[in-house]
């Protein structure tokens, strides 16, 4: 091992990586391993007593995830101490068999087993106790929690192709973890990411906490021109919420690990986009020049909005992407796939270049990751709570010049100001009337409507924002409406 290891030394094997022909990933395992069901390798523990650096005085713990069921490829772990890297090996009495086709498993000693992935522990929510804070597991995933959450939403190191033909999962194949001092606050953890279009070094600074702060640097060697390339992927679960419930037979309101995506845009604007389970693909593009940020958010807050006390949907993560360098010009997409339940992520967002990536040099970004409560809106923009839908006929039966409109109610928080602003509707050619903009008297804020009638129109691109006059106040509360 190098005598003082580090993040170039992951760079280094990265590119002499990318010079070599992609090689798969190594899944042999015995049978019974192969052949564990999603429950019965939900009864894999891991023994607390054997994680690494359990024995010592330490603010971090870091266990293993077992190779079995859907976790088939092998991934090499190795502690990082005084400068230098030591393998971890892989061993039995790490884990809890449980009984059944599991007890067999007690056998399998081959100490070049590997893992499947890791998580770190941390004395998060009270001194006396390591909660569970960061899970690396699958592909390039990862997902962490903060101070008062549960799991929810993940991100991954790298996307391509997201959502289209022939898209790649990029996998880390290794990762190395940064003994702590008995004092810090932060964990590092390096990776090395493979897959057949390049390979990547990554670095990741991991800050527990309300929020817990995710720094990723990270160095791409492609080995071909790689193209539709996503950089800071989010991924989440979107089965449905208030507008949609009516699809669904369930005794829940909303069921969804984030409800909207939200982009800070280099413009200044802040945009609100609601997210959907739609019955075809759908894939979204917000072109920008060095955006501020992005995320996916859980806005809707508080129990009684999902009244689900097993998943807990209440206190999952939002996600929030805050750019450490100057992106340029792209886009932050979005993709939204159908899901019939709530056990398959549907939705992803990213940042994507309109450049490949090419080979032959390396490719450098960076970005923070704040998991946690939603970040705070800039200080003028009111956010935008919540909003609805309906056909006009609904409300008026018996009149012939409501036939085929629509009506929109968004609602917004207070804008800082009693004058009540006005409201500006961007739905391209298609005819919008009845925009009123009032207080809202129940719940404080401000209250947008306005009908707009589809006509022959199969999908629209729909934008409100309260204006005043400074300007905007508010939100650009977005849409995709589709017939």
């Amino acid at each position: 091992a190098p005598k003082t290891f580090g993040f170039d030394d992951v760079g280094l094997m990265a590119r002499d990586l990318a010079a070599r022909p992609y090689a798969p990933p190594d899944t042999t395992l015995p049978d019974q391993l192969g052949a564990l069901t999603y429950d019965t390798y939900r009864q894999l523990g891991f023994h607390d007593s054997q994680g690494l650096w359990a024995d010592q005085r330490l603010p971090f713990q870091a266990q293993f995830f077992h190779r079995g069921g859907r976790f088939l490829e092998k991934v090499e772990i190795f502690e990082v101490a005084d400068g230098r890297a030591r393998p971890v090996a892989y061993d039995p009495a790490m884990f809890r068999y449980g009984r059944g086709p599991l007890s067999d498993l007690v056998t399998v000693e081959d100490p070049t087993l590997g893992f499947a992935g890791l998580r770190l522990l941390h004395p998060l929510n009270s001194a006396d106790k390591f909660d569970e804070t960061v899970a690396f597991l699958g592909a390039s995933y990862f997902r962490a929690v903060a101070r008062g959450g549960v799991y929810g939403a993940s991100a991954r190191g790298l996307a391509i192709g997201a959502g289209e033909p022939a898209e790649e999962f990029p996998r880390f194949r290794t990762f190395w973890l940064v003994r702590p001092g008995r004092r810090d606050r932060s964990l590092t953890l390096y990776a090395l990411m493979d897959s057949p279009s390049l390979a990547g070094a990554y670095r990741f600074v991991i800050t527990p906490g309300a929020p817990t702060v995710t720094e990723v640097q990270a160095e791409l060697h492609p080995r071909t021109e790689t193209p539709r390339v996503g950089f800071a992927p989010l991924t989440s679960m979107f089965l449905f919420d208030p507008q949609t419930a009516r699809r669904y037979d369930d005794y829940r309101p909303r069921v969804h690990d984030s409800d909207s995506l939200i982009i800070a845009n280099g413009a200044g604007e802040r945009l609100w986009r609601p997210l959907s389970n739609p019955t075809t693909l759908q894939a979204s593009g917000f072109a920008d020049n060095r955006p501020q940020g992005f995320g996916l958010a859980q806005r809707a807050q508080g129990f009684a909005a999902y009244q689900d006390l097993e998943a807990r949907y209440d206190q999952r993560p939002s996600m929030w992407v805050e750019p450490l360098d100057d992106w340029g010009p792209g886009q932050v997409r979005l993709v939204e796939l159908p899901t019939p339940d709530e056990t398959e992520d549907n939705i992803v967002a990213e940042w994507r270049s309109p450049t490949p990536l090419a080979p032959g040099r390396p490719h450098r970004f960076g970005y923070r990751l704040h998991w946690g409560g939603e970040p705070a809106p800039a200080a003028k923009l009111a956010r935008a709570r919540q909003w609805r839908e309906s056909a006009l006929e609904s409300w008026h039966h018996d009149d012939p010049e409501n036939a085929g409109w629509r009506r929109v109610l968004i609602d917004f928080d207070p804008t800082g100001s009693d004058v009540t602003p006005e409201a500006r509707i961007d739905l391209g050619d298609v005819r919008v009337r009845h925009v009123v903009v009032k207080p809202n008297t129940a719940a404080g804020g401000w209250r947008l409507t306005f009908e707009f009638h589809p006509a022959q129109a199969r999908e629209i691109e729909q934008r409100a924002v309260l204006v005043n006059a400074s300007g905007p106040c508010s939100e650009v509360w977005v849409r995709r409406w589709l017939a």
